[in-house]
């Protein structure tokens, strides 16, 4: 079981000009980022493009340590009429696929939209509702890439970097790179190859539906990372995690928009 009480990296749940309480900036936001963070998040594109390709060099892809029985998963919707977007981080412990706790969060989506930057955009938000966590995850799955992404650092593979923690991309659609279909059943996978290497898997979680695009973040191995998304379907598509993450938004959204009677 994981340990109580998540204390991640210091200073990992801010962005420029907003930030949980419990992390001080600046009144304007400051001009670096807090002690113990690895960046801002308000940097231009061109800037964000460079550090991902430095963050890169920091990812270890390895086998995932210990047991893994608390597997988190983080999700995002945006709401269709202003610029909200809503975010969940949902806890699993397995076998049982018994929900432990869920941390949601609504924000203003801060950075632009820039095909490859999807992080910049999400994370923080993702960042905070991992901050509001009382269990440790073993492992992580998001809804995004690992480092099946053009610079090797999609959203799960950057938000390991800043939570310590093993993290797995989980995509339900392609990035990068070129594949052959898997096959049929449950558990069939092929290789996701970009640039002539192997940077993830399609994996078929259910017979007679697309497959997946699983890839390692941070901490994780794309052994481990089909494993214990195996491990975590429940007869979905989705592994467990990220489908009741992806289920939180997404009733999120609908009672935002909701007209007001």
């Amino acid at each position: 079981m994981g340990t109580q009480y998540f204390r991640p990296r210091s200073g990992f749940s801010c962005s420029a000009g907003s930030c949980p309480a419990r992390v001080a900036l600046p009144a304007d936001g400051g001009s670096a980022a807090p002690p113990g963070a690895l960046h801002r998040w308000d940097i231009p594109p061109r800037e964000a493009v460079a550090l991902q390709r430095e963050l890169r060099n920091r990812l270890l892809t390895v086998p995932i340590r210990g047991r893994v029985n608390l597997v988190a998963g983080g999700d995002i919707a945006y709401s269709r009429r202003d610029e909200l977007l809503f975010a969940a981080v949902v806890l699993i412990r397995l076998p049982e696929m018994e929900t432990v706790e869920q941390s949601v969060v609504t924000r203003r989506a801060e950075y632009p939209y820039v095909p490859g930057l999807l992080s910049f955009r999400e994370a923080p938000a993702l960042l905070e509702a991992f901050s509001r966590l009382t269990w440790r995850p073993d492992a992580v799955l998001v809804d995004g890439q690992g480092q099946a992404h053009p610079r090797g650092l999609g959203i799960a593979a950057h938000l390991g970097l800043w939570l310590d923690l093993p993290t797995i991309g989980c995509a339900k659609s392609r990035l990068c790179g070129e594949h052959e279909e898997p096959g049929p059943k449950p558990g069939d996978h092929a290789p996701l190859i970009f640039d002539g290497k192997t940077v993830g898997a399609v994996l078929r979680t259910k017979k007679g539906v697309k497959p997946l695009f699983i890839s390692a973040g941070h901490l994780s191995n794309l052994r481990d990372a089909i494993r214990i998304v195996l491990r975590c379907c429940a007869g979905h598509r989705l592994p467990e995690p990220t489908r009741r993450s992806h289920l939180l938004v997404t009733s999120l959204r609908a009672a935002h928009e909701r007209p007001v009677r």
